[in-house]
């Protein structure tokens, strides 16, 4: 055993920079495990300002004094926000509790539906098989809508926090763009002088997460944006509530898309029955999803990467476990990370084995 371990430390620990960036990433991932709810502020502050700087880096290259950059870049990020918060989540909220108090009925005209389907189908679908879904539908159903009536007075404390993040974020974020240079150096001084494998995962991280979780946030608000307009013209109800679904759901490539199709197939079949209104409505659904994954996505990350299917959903299930719905979105970046610290890992090759004697 002693032999073995032996063997694994002179092959991937022999360089002292291995060591060092093995213990630096212990050390980070175990503070954000401990902290990281404590310091959420900090760590959405740091992750919009990674986002912002690319776009006060090409206004930098187009001649644009750096620090009217930054600042014109926080006012714009600053409008986008009072938009969010005054304009988007106020018609989210009032969408969403509209759904919850039609519910009951959705849920009436869905048993209808549902019982239709062993006569129609009775070598698929027995009427047991229809009875389990509609309770499990129903008693889904009955605890969002609770949880939606249970927001009283017990949540002002989780509202007064929102309110300070509303503060603090903003002013983190504009010190993060404005001082980036003198934290990069701060943090560089406690590295080691000589540190050419930490500087090539640096850049290799630095370029694929930063054009992935900028190309993201764009694609989010193309996605998002023209849903909405889309069914807003087709008369679709609840159109901001899904065309937010839809947005988020390119988060998780291949299976966001397909459990967004759930909720907008349910409510436009309800709001339109089957017929002619419902197939507009799907395909210009379906119309949206393919120029999504076969125009947007190759010109948005056409510098990125592409990881394996099977990585990129083992990823967004160990992360999204972790860190929930941060852990699904940061799940395609830190998994980048780790393919680049594998890729520039130095590996020795192991000791001969001794000879034996004759």
């Amino acid at each position: 055993m002693v032999r073995i371990l032996r063997g694994l430390a002179h092959k991937y620990f022999s360089d002292e920079e291995a060591v060092i960036l093995f213990l630096l990433l212990v050390t980070g991932i175990a503070f954000i495990i401990l902290f990281g709810a404590m310091l959420a502020p900090a760590i959405a502050s740091l992750i919009i300002a990674f986002i912002l700087q690319g776009l006060v880096a090409k206004l930098h290259k187009m001649g644009v004094p750096e620090l009217i950059a930054i600042i014109g870049v926080f006012v714009v990020f600053l409008g986008v926000l009072v938009g969010v918060i005054f304009g988007l989540l106020p018609l989210i909220w009032t969408q969403v509790s509209n759904l919850a108090g039609e519910a009951p009925r959705i849920i009436r005209e869905l048993q209808s539906y549902l019982e239709l389907l062993p006569d129609e189908y009775p070598h698929l679908i027995s009427v047991e098989a229809v009875d389990t879904v509609y309770r499990q539908v129903s008693t889904e159903v009955a605890h969002m809508t609770q949880v939606l009536v249970s927001f009283s007075l017990s949540s002002i404390p989780d509202v007064v926090a929102l309110l300070i993040y509303m503060v603090l974020v903003p002013i983190l974020v504009f010190f993060f763009l404005k001082d980036r240079k003198v934290l990069v150096q701060s943090v560089g001084r406690l590295l080691p002088p000589q540190r050419p494998m930490m500087i090539r995962i640096w850049q290799e991280v630095n370029l694929q997460c930063a054009n992935y979780v900028r190309g993201k946030a764009v694609e989010i608000l193309i996605v998002g944006g023209v849903t909405y307009v889309a069914f807003k013209f087709l008369g679709m109800p609840y159109a901001a509530l899904l065309s937010l679904l839809v947005g988020l759901s390119v988060v998780i490539p291949y299976i966001g898309a397909a459990v967004v199709t759930i909720p907008v197939a349910i409510i436009a079949l309800f709001a339109f029955g089957w017929g002619s209104q419902f197939i507009w409505v799907m395909v210009a659904y379906g119309i949206i999803q393919a120029l999504d994954g076969n125009v947007l996505v190759p010109v948005l990350f056409s510098e990125v990467n592409n990881l394996h299917p099977v990585a990129i959903i083992v990823a967004v299930l160990f992360f999204g476990g972790i860190w929930g719905l941060w852990g699904v979105f940061f799940a395609i970046p830190l998994a980048t990370m780790l393919k680049a610290v594998f890729a520039a890992w130095p590996v020795k090759e192991s000791e001969p084995a001794p000879a034996m004697a004759e």
